[in-house]
């Protein structure tokens, strides 16, 4: 049996290649949307990929199914109460799927979505009556489960999913053997979860001992539980979820529209019109010198997140990126199905030089002289870190406007005052303060390094215990 984990680290995703040497067949499991490395995989490995499966309609990524059928001509397989528009083969409770010697049995557990599925792997080659593995999707990560609040836009409630969750992990997950792997579809940092370990695989008995969510209690605690403190979900994870059930166009045709050199002129005029220009270089690129009217979503940080996040998925979007960047920039915003992009800036920031006069800067400033303003009394600082991170500290007399509120909010903050944004390391203040210079701010400056500069200046920051300023 091949068994191999790869893991997309921006979205904190990981997907399988599960295949039968003897046989030379082989599946995927939650595959992300650019699929080039399971066929170069299968490739390599002399394996066929004949199936795919989705462990359910996933929220924070387009998956690769498609894509994986029209170019290896791999079956589809979903949870028996999904619902799609393209044809598949549904998975209920004790299903196999059979690739020689190697077995994939589905697990129906509903919870973190109603057509959630666990798939066991039998090896048979190995001792022990027992799954060698189970890939267990959003339902159980390492230390934490699955939030089950995800589909309130699509009719169900956290609390009916959330006993659903319960029923699962404890009648169907747990009665397996205790050294069964666990893989899950997700690691640290996905939203999928309030409380995801960094590591990316685990045992049924590790996870029995450790998580949080299954040590015994009555299933109202556990509701009440794992749908308390969970993070905001952005908007777009409902639009994924429902595209992933969509017969859709596949990435390659998405990225062949989208991925057009665009002259200067031809950028203007879509900004003009209501485009959205989408700038992908690093913060301190950024900042130096860009395009007036710009958005700075860096390509170092939770890219796809942000896009989702900030970005209209109803206006055009065209593309600036350091030159040979501009492919991955539209892959990227494809694995969230934002395939509205229409082209890239040709030459990047290069072809402005000629036009200075287009252009604007950003002001980031040292931890030490945001200090001096701030003590001056005028400037007012701004926290775009979430809640959560600022409950543990702050800077002190700085105001909360958490990223993902911030389009929605630019009303409550001054125009008339100087701004100094600042998150936890720089990434999301530059998003930030692009946004408000968009919508008009003139005095904005950056905290450069954030929260995290501000304490290696030996800076004090407000604890959590007393309450700032909101």
């Amino acid at each position: 049996m091949i068994l191999h984990q790869f893991y997309l680290n921006c979205l904190a995703h990981a997907s399988y290649v599960i295949g039968d040497e003897q046989t030379g067949v082989a599946a995927v499991v939650d595959p992300q949307r650019d699929i080039e490395q399971y066929v170069a995989f299968a490739r390599e490995h002399g394996l066929r990929i004949a199936h795919v499966i989705l462990t359910h309609l996933h929220a924070d990524f387009i998956a690769g199914h498609l894509e994986l059928r029209d170019r290896a001509g791999a079956a589809i397989y979903l949870g028996a109460a999904a619902n799609a528009e393209y044809a598949f083969t549904p998975l209920a409770d004790g299903r196999e799927i059979v690739m020689g010697r190697v077995r994939l049995r589905a697990i129906e557990t509903p919870g973190h979505t109603p057509e959630s599925i666990s798939i066991a792997v039998y090896d048979e080659a190995a001792a022990g009556a027992g799954p060698y593995a189970v890939l267990t999707g959003d339902t159980l990560f390492v230390g934490d489960v699955g939030r089950p609040d995800l589909r309130a836009a699509l009719g169900w409630s956290a609390a009916d999913l959330g006993g659903l969750l319960y029923e699962s992990l404890r009648t169907r997950l747990m009665t397996l053997p205790d050294d069964s792997l666990v893989y899950p579809a997700h690691g640290a940092g996905s939203l999928c979860g309030k409380a995801i370990g960094k590591e990316t695989v685990s045992t049924i008995g590790e996870q029995r001992r450790l998580n949080y969510a299954l040590q015994p209690m009555a299933k109202s605690a556990f509701v009440d539980l794992v749908t308390a403190d969970q993070p905001e979900a952005p908007a777009y994870f409902t639009y994924d979820a429902v595209l992933n059930s969509k017969e859709r166009p596949t990435l390659d045709a998405a990225l062949a529209r989208g991925l057009k050199p665009m002259t200067l002129e031809l950028v203007l005029a879509l900004q003009g019109s209501g485009g959205q220009i989408l700038d992908t270089r690093e913060p301190a690129e950024f900042a130096a010198a860009h395009l007036a009217g710009s958005l700075n979503i860096g390509l170092g940080g939770q890219f796809a997140t942000w896009a989702g996040t900030i970005l209209d998925r109803e206006r055009p979007i065209v593309i600036i990126a350091d030159p040979g960047r501009e492919h991955e920039a539209a892959i990227r915003l494809g694995r969230i199905g934002f395939d509205h992009s229409v082209g890239y800036l040709q030459d990047g920031l290069h072809s402005v030089a000629a036009r200075p006069e287009l252009t604007a800067t950003t002001e980031r400033i040292s931890a030490p002289l945001a200090a001096e303003r701030l003590a001056a009394g005028d400037a007012l600082a701004v926290d775009v870190r979430t809640l959560t991170e600022r409950a543990e500290k702050f800077v002190a007399g700085s105001v909360a406007f958490p990223l993902n509120q911030l389009a929605a909010r630019t009303g409550e903050l001054p125009r008339d005052r100087p701004l100094l944004v600042y998150c936890a390391g720089g990434y999301r203040s530059s998003i930030a303060a692009s946004l408000l210079q968009q919508q008009g701010f003139t005095m904005i400056s950056q905290i450069a390094g954030g929260l995290a500069a501000w304490e290696t200046a030996n800076l004090p920051v407000q604890p959590a215990a007393v309450t700032a300023p909101e």
